[in-house]
């Protein structure tokens, strides 16, 4: 990986200058690590990337943690789960692309914030090409533009980029008509019983064809049951994730479960 020079991101001299969440020098007052899960290439039946879920350090819920993130430390929370997922993927020699899900409202300044990331990546050998970025197009985002102008620089960057939980929100169709990220995750109450479920297939089936018109690879997200993973395999979609196909696993990549591949 090429090295990254502080001259080469632009503004990173805003970081001491500008950004409120950088100036403040509290450390995150709380341990955390990841578990991990792939989402699976069914067509290729294997692993096409794995998505850092974050856990308590003995493993216990996310809840557990989130709970603790206020605006006091949410900068340098955010900050350090993408460079702790980073680390964690590298020293299990993870295949295929990592998904960190970051924090809109934490980000102040795109081009600045991203510097630890960059600096992770090159320090483990991760390249910034196998980082995917996603987040949740509803969760709480102070302002759509913002978080358009974060994806954007991400992308710039090398990154690729991904909709968390899509469907669920209130400005999905608006942020994807602002933005069109390489990746969508439709929102796993979509994805619940679909096959016996004709309102969900219609719209489903919608989002799919606006997918393809815009280039979008789609991800179907929650992934219980043979029928909702035979459903999307019948209308294209080859990129899945849920307990049918593998658990989260602590600090560890999971096993893909050999029969929920098989037709």
């Amino acid at each position: 990986m090429t090295k990254t020079s502080d001259a080469s991101i632009p503004e990173i001299s805003a970081v001491k200058s500008g950004c409120a969440g950088c100036r403040n020098d509290s450390a995150t007052p709380f341990e955390f690590a990841f578990a991990f899960q792939p989402i699976v290439d069914m067509a290729a039946g294997r692993a096409y990337a794995h998505e850092a879920l974050v856990r308590g350090p003995n493993g216990e819920s996310a809840g557990s943690v989130l709970a603790q993130v206020d605006a006091t430390n949410r900068y340098h929370f955010d900050q350090r789960c993408r460079t702790t997922a980073i680390a964690q993927a590298a020293a299990l020699k993870m295949d295929g692309l990592l998904s960190i899900n970051f924090m809109p409202n934490a980000v102040y300044r795109p081009e600045a914030c991203i510097r630890s990331t960059l600096e992770a990546a090159e320090r483990y050998g991760f390249p910034i090409e196998r980082i995917i970025f996603e987040t949740v197009e509803g969760e709480n985002i102070i302002s759509r533009p913002h978080l358009v102008d974060i994806f954007r620089a991400y992308k710039r960057f090398g990154f690729q980029t991904a909709i968390d939980d899509f469907g669920a929100g209130y400005s999905g169709l608006t942020l994807l008509a602002d933005f069109q990220p390489d990746l969508i995750k439709l929102d796993m109450e979509l994805v619940r019983g679909i096959d016996t479920d004709f309102v969900r297939q219609r719209i489903v089936c919608g989002v799919l064809s606006i997918c393809r018109d815009l280039g979008i690879r789609v991800i179907a997200e929650g992934i219980e049951t043979r029928g909702e993973r035979d459903f999307f395999a019948a209308n294209g979609v080859t990129l899945m994730q849920g307990y049918l196909l593998a658990r989260p696993a602590f600090k560890a990549i999971p096993e893909i479960d050999p029969a929920a591949l098989a037709g």
